[in-house]
């Protein structure tokens, strides 16, 4: 069976000097490349093991033309590295999945230029490049982060938006097309709205997608709204990994990142629901972080205020000490967070088991 890892993000942007600067000047990406064509230009961003690829079409003949029209700034591609990019290929297509590009042979010039790739088609407009380098550069040696702490390390997942009645055919396309396996399953219920969520998780737990639907039988809520925005289904959020959450968020929020509050009583309430061991309570509040744990350890995370002109785009800082799962308590507060954050307001209510 073909493992995958996540090679590289590619977004489609409006303004490629704007969107690299955000991501150099507040999330502390180096430039890695740039590079031309007559209908593109992109930026090549990379920390640890995390990778993006910004790129804005100069013409009309370049599909980030039509991605920009109909969705604006968003995730267009993920791509996926493999050993034998052609295997992998013919195994998705006979699984069911679209071929955008066949497997193509190029000369490999450098550690980082891939000797193979080809394209099959995900969900919505996401495509997945699928990406082979040569044995000496199978795994890209992580950029050097120059001793700091509470870096950013690789991303942890990927959480998608689908239309309603799309959850079940998604996930039973992962397993067909690339051998994914569910992780994760659980209907979540906020007030009057609800949503269906199933994680999905590549043969080596290499790349994790976390799959949502609104529930049509509740209110119309976030999943409902970003998909209008959206026009159709796509990439509402990135998590990053860290090693120090509480440090990240300390450096993130210096250079201009804006996250989403917590209120105290969140803190003052938290020794009923979980012992938090890694981390002291006042960092937690004063960082906002969100707390949450399973049989293998704790999980801190926090989610940044959308910037996004259409609101459909933000980001996740995610800490795992142990944790492997995704607990209820985090999905929740995820749906919550961005339920308030959508509704203009900047507090995120109090998360109960």
């Amino acid at each position: 069976m073909q493992d995958f890892e996540v090679d590289h993000v590619e977004m489609y942007v409006g303004n490629l000097e704007e969107a690299a600067f955000g991501w150099v000047e507040k999330y502390d990406f180096p430039v890695a490349a740039t590079s031309r064509s007559a209908d593109h230009r992109s930026v090549t961003l990379r920390l640890g093991e995390i990778t993006l690829v910004l790129t804005e079409p100069t013409s009309d003949r370049h599909p980030g033309a039509a991605y920009l029209q109909t969705h604006g700034d968003g995730v267009a591609g993920i791509a996926l590295r493999t050993p034998d990019v052609t295997a992998a290929f013919e195994a998705a297509v006979r699984g069911g999945a679209t071929a955008v590009r066949e497997p193509a042979r190029h000369p490999g010039a450098g550690p980082r230029q891939p000797v193979v790739t080809a394209a099959i088609g995900g969900f919505g407009d996401v495509v997945h490049s699928l990406v082979q380098y040569d044995g000496t550069a199978a795994t890209p040696k992580p950029a050097d982060y120059g001793g700091r702490e509470g870096k950013l390390l690789a991303i942890d997942h990927f959480a998608v938006c689908l239309d309603a009645g799309d959850l079940g055919p998604t996930v039973a396309f992962y397993e067909r097309a690339l051998g994914f396996r569910q992780i994760f399953d659980e209907h979540i219920v906020v007030g009057a709205q609800a949503m269906n969520s199933t994680v999905v998780q590549g043969a080596a737990g290499a790349v994790t997608l976390t799959l949502i639907e609104p529930d049509m039988n509740a209110d119309p809520g976030q999943i409902d709204e970003f998909l209008k925005n959206h026009h159709g289904a796509g990439v509402q959020h990135i998590a990053f990994t860290s090693d120090n959450a509480v440090r990240a968020v300390r450096r993130l929020s210096q250079h201009g990142v804006e996250f989403l509050k917590t209120p105290a009583a969140y803190y003052d309430l938290l020794a009923r629901r979980i012992r938090v061991e890694t981390h002291e309570v006042d960092d937690l509040r004063t960082a906002n972080l969100l707390v949450d744990g399973d049989h293998g350890g704790e999980l801190f995370q926090i989610f940044t205020a959308s910037t996004h002109p259409r609101r459909t785009l933000f980001f996740e800082i995610i800490e795992r000490r142990g944790a492997e799962t995704f607990g209820s308590a985090n999905i929740k507060a995820l749906y919550e967070a961005v339920e308030l954050e959508r509704t203009g307001q900047r507090e995120l209510g109090a998360v109960r088991r």
